[in-house]
């Protein structure tokens, strides 16, 4: 079993790998783009727009934990 599922994520590189040797330049240039902005959405704009609220307002665990517990529990 352990075999196959390691012949099967082998062959699936192998597939991905020789995809991307024999690509165009259009295709190479659209994938630098598309990693590119993923980078930005998931890395950069994480950064600046979601700021991690709950480790600069709480010291521990327990307390953010607690936050979100009562924050949850008192939906009105």
């Amino acid at each position: 079993r352990m075999r196959f599922i390691y012949k099967t994520v082998y062959n699936v590189f192998i597939f991905y790998r020789d995809g991307f040797r024999n690509m165009t330049d259009w295709g190479k240039k659209a994938w630098i783009v598309l990693v590119i902005k993923l980078v930005i959405i998931f890395a950069i704009i994480r950064l600046f727009f979601f700021p991690d609220f709950l480790a600069k307002k709480f010291d521990n665990d327990s307390e953010r934990s607690a936050y979100v517990r009562n924050q949850i529990l008192n939906i009105k």
